[in-house]
């Protein structure tokens, strides 16, 4: 991290697979810090499609978030989720907020054996006591993993003009 004036409390970590993401939603991420209490905020939409609850590539955090509630702690992250955990679940979008001293103590810590299990980064943090918030946002952005993909997002990035 470059500011070794110290001048940033936070730092947001957005993926650059993620070219669609709306920056509101960017900023929603970084509004889960609000509570003193929060170490890391990261946002879901929901899922409303059960081929997408069954789909091991879409992480779903597992949150009590509803259309009442729009920020909750995170309880845990699942490629393969109980149907228990439900009825209702979130596609997680890879994009987190930190407070500086959480992104300092984070990157310290060894990997935990269920961030390993599941290739799931955000399980060293939970496994290590820190707190998660997940922000509700309404949609999913596009996600660039294929040749086919990145043509589809410079489309939609022509088409809307970001």
């Amino acid at each position: 991290m470059r500011d070794p004036e110290r001048r940033f409390r936070f730092v947001v970590n957005l993926q650059g697979d993620l070219p669609t993401i709306a920056p509101l939603d960017v900023q929603r991420c970084l509004g889960g810090l609000v509570n003193d209490a929060v170490d890391i905020s990261t946002i879901a939409a929901p899922i409303t499609d059960a081929a997408d609850v069954a789909n091991p590539n879409i992480v779903k955090a597992i949150a009590p978030l509803s259309d009442e509630r729009e920020v909750a702690f995170a309880r845990d992250f699942q490629r393969r989720p109980a149907a228990d955990l439900g009825p209702r679940f979130w596609h997680h979008i890879g994009i987190y907020a930190f407070r500086r001293d959480a992104l300092e103590r984070f990157v310290k810590l060894e990997p935990s054996e269920r961030e390993i299990e599941r290739r799931l980064e955000q399980m060293r943090a939970l496994d290590n006591g820190m707190s998660i918030a997940v922000v509700r946002v309404d949609s999913v952005p596009l996600g660039v993993d294929t040749p086919a993909d990145l043509e589809a997002a410079r489309q939609k990035l022509k088409a809307s003009r970001f």
